[in-house]
């Protein structure tokens, strides 16, 4: 049996074309999921795809970034793979499979340049808002609580768990709100 696995990085993004490119290939069962693929935690989808897949069957993806972003997880998911007899097959990526010394040999490479593209898309990220810092245009996220009324409500004498509680937020950004008022002062 052909088992498929597809994986976009954002909610926006569509699963549909992997999707449909696996099940054209194939597939008879196919896992999807939207999450981040920097590492295998919260990757619910690709647990369950790598405890279906049986002796004797073949795990599909599209690109073999849509299985693992570090050249770690892409071997240590093969690794689980062969030793339950499991092939591998990358679709748009030809010659890279688990049935041939050449198709490991491209596995390892096209890995590792997969691992190379994360970190170069990694540093430009951080430049791009170390830019925008600089320009005065980023400015991270808007905050969420209100720290004048955490600090009014404070000073009012109450317990930084009733804030907490009354204003359904957590007792550390209590505590951080009453400690940047301590410190302002």
């Amino acid at each position: 049996m052909i088992v498929g696995y597809a994986r976009v990085s954002t909610v926006g993004q569509s699963l549909d074309v992997q999707l449909n490119l696996l099940r054209e290939a194939g597939c008879a069962k196919v896992f999807g999921e939207k999450r981040t693929g920097r590492s295998r935690d919260g990757r619910e989808e690709l647990a369950e795809a790598l405890e279906f897949v049986r002796e004797g069957d073949t795990l599909a993806v599209t690109r073999l970034d849509r299985l693992a972003r570090s050249v770690s997880d892409l071997f240590a998911i093969i690794d689980q793979l062969q030793a339950k007899g499991v092939h591998f097959r990358c679709l748009q990526q030809s010659g890279v499979d688990t049935d041939s010394s050449t198709g490991r040999l491209m596995l390892g490479i096209l890995g590792a340049v997969a691992a190379f593209e994360a970190d170069i898309r990694k540093e430009r990220q951080a430049d791009g808002i170390a830019r925008a810092k600089a320009a005065g245009v980023y400015k991270g996220r808007k905050p969420t609580v209100d720290t004048a009324l955490v600090r009014s409500m404070h000073s009012e004498g109450k317990r930084p768990a009733d804030i907490a509680r009354e204003l359904k937020i957590g007792r550390a950004s209590v505590y951080r709100a009453i400690q940047g008022a301590a410190q302002v002062e």
